[in-house]
């Protein structure tokens, strides 16, 4: 079995009535993200690469926007559930490289934590997480505030025999 890399990608338009959830880190009451479930983008990419690395489909396959059972649903679900048919194959995360692309807000101040919620919540050392936060220099549709991208590449690798099997 061969290692595998998956790259997943998420945009969503600010919705100023919802919280801001990136990372499953809630960043602000207001200023959120509109979107069928919690609108977690990092969390969102971070499925599809998981997804794709499996060779498993996309977010849309397994929680679809007009599914009504995903309104307002915390993305935490989606990546339990990659994470889940990516070891069911066989796999483990090698390592995980996030970066965040948004004008507002500035989110240098939340790195560490949105580092360690996703840590946990793919079950590994936040060693083997990088999470990075970029603008676009006021260009474009983040540049005019009106949204955030986040991009995810995750590397998998077979899974470690137990003692046991060796």
């Amino acid at each position: 079995m061969s290692f595998r890399i998956g790259q997943g990608i998420d945009v969503h338009g600010y919705d100023d009535s919802r919280p801001l959830i990136l990372g499953g880190v809630r960043i602000a009451d207001r200023g959120g993200l509109a979107g069928h479930s919690d609108a977690d983008a990092v969390l969102h990419a971070i499925t599809d690469a998981l997804l794709g690395a499996s060779a498993a489909g996309d977010i849309g396959s397994y929680f679809p926007s007009d599914d009504p059972r995903w309104k307002d649903a915390s993305s935490d679900q989606f990546v339990r559930e990659a994470l889940g048919i990516t070891r069911g194959k066989g796999f483990q995360i090698g390592n995980l490289d996030v970066t965040i692309i948004a004008q507002k807000p500035r989110l240098a101040p939340w790195r560490d934590q949105i580092r360690k919620s996703v840590a946990a919540l793919i079950e590994v050392d936040s060693e083997l997480v990088s999470i990075k936060a970029t603008t676009t220099d006021h260009l474009g549709f983040i540049g005019r505030e009106e949204g955030i991208a986040a991009l995810a590449i995750v590397l998998l690798r077979p899974k470690a025999e137990s003692p046991e099997n060796s």
